[in-house]
């Protein structure tokens, strides 16, 4: 085919997509006029804003036993292979992250089984940073439910009822862990005040700005064992809650789907 002809062909198919494309802005704006076409927004309604909620993972992270719990090793790099890879060695519960049901449970749900359903929750902040930066090793208490519900109205269900102490600002610092030889020394939620949660709320989640579930104190682990194996997860170390309200916000939970995890390092973020 002679190039002239090649031109005309190219120049023919151009146009008919173009007129292609016209023809559909048309419709939808036809459609819109008619009140049958809504544009999807880029945040859901009532929210104008994105606040991180995840701490950045490395290898100086602080973790529950006090060892390094993440490595990245380069096994490829740009100059001499065209492109950067890393291989990565991750224990499940390091930096925010989940627990997932299986983590205090012979055969509860693993993380890959969570409902996607629940990965997006309204977010309930429970603000103890007052007290726990007298007390480190206070916890959240039903009397502290009961004070949010009266300030904010009910618990939504699907809800994620995060704690607030202040601790995310020690991240950098030995007072993130706080041990003191014998025991570690932060805050977390005490056992009858998930009870609460179950017994009168639909809240699915639970979450912390410190290592544990549990205050750091805990020999019993009692609230990983109250809320865990009820089919509920939780979040530790969680960021970004001094920059979030009590009620209104949503979390997004992008947690790791590997088969039969017990839990894993989350990205997660909130709409505000």
């Amino acid at each position: 085919m002679c190039d002239i002809c090649v031109m005309n062909k190219v120049k023919e198919r151009m146009l008919s997509r173009r007129d292609f494309f016209r023809g559909t802005a048309a419709v939808a704006a036809g459609a819109a006029a008619a009140g049958s076409f809504v544009a999807t927004p880029a945040l859901a309604g009532g929210h104008g804003g994105v606040v991180d909620m995840t701490h950045t993972l490395s290898a100086d992270f602080p973790t529950y036993f006090g060892e390094p719990q993440f490595a990245a090793e380069q096994v490829f790099n740009f100059a001499d292979n065209g492109f950067n890879l890393f291989n990565l060695t991750i224990n499940e519960h390091t930096g925010t992250h989940i627990d997932a049901p299986l983590h205090f449970s012979a055969d509860g749900t693993s993380v890959d089984e969570i409902p996607v359903s629940d990965l997006v929750a309204p977010l309930c902040v429970v603000d103890i940073a007052a007290r726990a930066a007298g007390d480190a090793d206070t916890q959240v208490t039903p009397d502290d439910l009961q004070a949010w519900i009266a300030a904010n109205g009910d618990i939504p269900d699907g809800a994620c009822v995060a704690m607030h102490s202040g601790w995310a600002a020690k991240v950098g610092t030995d007072g993130f862990r706080n041990f003191d030889g014998s025991a570690q020394h932060y805050p977390g939620f005490h056992v009858e005040a998930v009870q609460m949660l179950m017994e009168m709320t639909g809240a699915r989640s639970i979450a912390v700005d410190t290592l544990s579930l549990d205050h750091g104190i805990s020999a019993d682990f009692a609230t990983h064992y109250a809320w865990l194996p009820s089919g509920r997860f939780g979040i530790e170390c969680l960021a970004g809650l001094d920059a979030v309200p009590a009620a209104g916000a949503t979390l997004i939970i992008g947690a790791p789907k590997h088969a039969g995890g017990t839990g894993g390092p989350a990205r997660i973020f909130a709409m505000v």
